[in-house]
């Protein structure tokens, strides 16, 4: 019997361990190397938002009637699957960096082949057709389709991406590369993603795989080591060790819209040696009484942090600049073992009783003075932070004075106020919030319990910043028209993030919406709907008024010929 046991504890092993190494299927043709890639769903939209809704919006409908759009282009847009595309399963676009620039693919499945390639045909006339190893392809510069029975493959070229590069360097090095851009060929680089080896494609990647078997309508894998690595190839940053930063770092997301909400599940990859500092100085729970002594009526946003200062000196260590750290807080009269003595490592930024005031602003025009009347956001905020060694932390404020008296003069006139009482110092916008915060209130808003728990939490009430604007608005009827399908669409955004594990940060962000019973999708789409019909209605009028101006402008005059006098 224990035999027996110990031979399906066996076997289970064995297939979960298959079942973990497997390749995943999506990934196959796409390059390990691929910069952006976004996995979708189609069964799961289709089902949440059908393509006939979509039909109905009016910026399908204005698409669709245009008449420069080419006959193949409509029937596509009238129903997918009348090109042979199944659009109720995995699609999935990636862009890939290379010496040429890059390329953008766009990857789906084939219902029926005869209607793909018929279909393709249409819009590619004098192109090139091969076929290779069972796959055939259409090739047209600057784009080339790939496909069989099963699957097919866009692929766009897309060299903007090397001047892309070529800036980021230009504003590093004030220098221009004046090397041309290689010349792709569309067709060669098409069939070498149908020639992928698993080992160079993301079919074999642990984290793309964990990455895809989240439940999800959309997967964005971003691959941040492969965009940073060129940017950061500067002589001048050769003693900043950034390679440790970048090397190993991806970030993956998975969006989910479900009834009155949106919400997306993030994981922020890091190399191994960043690794090491998180795992050992991750952060606690966020300080929920720092949260409750918020000043104000309401809130707008908030922001709250949990961290070991620590952390600090070994990331500064990491990247060689904990010498040029000391050297220059030196200057400020402490130094970075100050720093991380004075904090206990709590941060909150916080913003409340946001309102839009007349604001009246002096200036001379002419050596004449005159008055400008705008509107200003006026709103309370507080910063705030836990003391730790109150020595350490008296030099950091001694430092800001100076640095202040420098800068300001007159410290009175500062357009904020400062104060502490030994267990957390604030800055607010003035001296009554920052004597309130630290005299300390219990406010128990009701966001706090969605945010708290772990060393990141962030709230924004995005329903009270658009009401704050209403005036506003109200000015323009068309403005008014898109500020009132704002305010019923959003509510709140809520964060919530800090976890270490499996070598990656893990973070929430859930956007609430106003109404809670329908789908997020559908409100998404009768809100770009809405949008559609004012930007129609605002460039007819500007076209009206542009025929009515053309109109107005009398002839030019035509000016007889001289005539000699006799």
């Amino acid at each position: 019997m224990q035999t027996r046991f110990i031979h399906l504890l066996a076997a289970a092993t064995i297939i979960l361990l298959a079942s973990c190494s497997k390749p995943n299927t999506q990934g196959k043709f796409i390059p390990k190397e691929a910069a952006f890639v976004i996995h979708i769903d189609g069964k799961s939209l289709s089902a949440r938002l059908p393509w006939e809704e979509i039909k109905q919006n009016p910026a399908f409908r204005q698409a669709y009637n245009d008449s420069t759009i080419p006959a193949a282009i409509k029937v596509l847009l009238n129903n997918p699957d009348s090109a042979g595309i199944d659009t109720k399963t995995d699609m999935l676009f990636f862009v890939q960096k290379d010496s040429s620039g890059g390329y953008v693919a766009f990857e789906g499945t084939v219902k029926d082949e005869n209607l793909f390639k018929t279909f393709n045909k249409q819009f590619t006339e004098k192109a090139t057709e091969s076929e290779k190893d069972g796959v055939n392809f259409i090739s047209r510069a600057p784009f080339c389709i790939g496909f069989t029975k099963d699957k097919f493959v866009y692929v766009f070229d897309a060299p903007q991406m090397k001047q892309i590069d070529g800036l980021s360097k230009r504003m590093q090095q004030d220098s221009i590369d004046i090397a041309p851009a290689k010349t792709r060929d569309i067709g060669a680089t098409c069939k070498a993603i149908f020639a992928l080896k698993d080992d160079n494609s993301l079919a074999k990647n642990e984290k793309f795989t964990k990455l895809l078997k989240e439940s999800g309508d959309i997967h964005f894998w971003m691959n941040t080591e492969e965009l940073s690595k060129d940017a950061f190839d500067n002589p001048m940053l050769a003693m900043v060790n950034l390679e440790k930063f970048y090397k190993g770092s991806l970030t993956t997301a998975t969006v989910n819209f479900d009834n009155g909400k949106i919400n997306i599940a993030g994981k922020s990859y890091v190399g191994e040696d960043l690794a090491k500092i998180f795992k050992k100085y991750r952060g606690g729970k966020i300080n929920e009484d720092m949260i409750k002594r918020m000043p104000g009526k309401d809130v707008v946003g908030l922001m709250a942090i949990s961290f070991k200062p620590e952390g600090i000196r070994e990331i500064l260590t990491l990247a060689n600049l904990d010498g040029v750290a000391n050297m220059v807080l030196k200057f400020a009269g402490f130094t970075v073992d100050d720093f991380i003595k004075a904090n206990k490592g709590d941060i909150l930024f916080g913003a409340s009783d946001l309102t839009i005031k007349k604001d009246s602003v002096k200036y001379n025009l002419y050596d004449k003075e005159d008055v400008s009347v705008q509107n200003k956001p006026v709103f309370n905020f507080v910063f705030a932070t836990s003391i730790g060694d109150k020595d350490a932390f008296n030099k950091l404020v001694n430092a800001g004075k100076k640095l202040g008296e420098k800068q300001m003069g007159d410290s009175s006139k500062a357009p904020f106020a400062y104060n502490s009482n030994g267990t957390y110092f604030t800055i607010a916008n003035n001296k009554e919030n920052a004597d309130k915060y630290l005299t300390g209130g219990n406010t128990n808003f009701d966001f706090i319990s969605k945010i708290n728990g772990q060393s990141i939490g962030g709230y924004l009430n995005i329903h009270l910043l658009l009401k704050a604007f209403e005036g506003e608005a109200a000015k323009d009827s068309s403005a008014k028209i898109v500020y009132d399908a704002s305010l019923n669409l959003w509510d709140n955004l809520l964060i919530k993030g800090g976890d270490f594990s499996g070598g990656a940060i893990s973070s929430t962000i859930e956007i609430n919406l106003i109404d809670k019973t329908t789908n997020s999708l559908k409100q998404l789409n009768q809100y770009a709907a809405k949008l559609a019909e004012v930007y129609k209605a605002k460039r007819d009028k500007q076209k009206k008024e542009m025929m009515a101006f053309e109109d107005a402008i009398p002839p030019e005059d035509v000016v007889a010929p001289s005539t000699k006098m006799k």
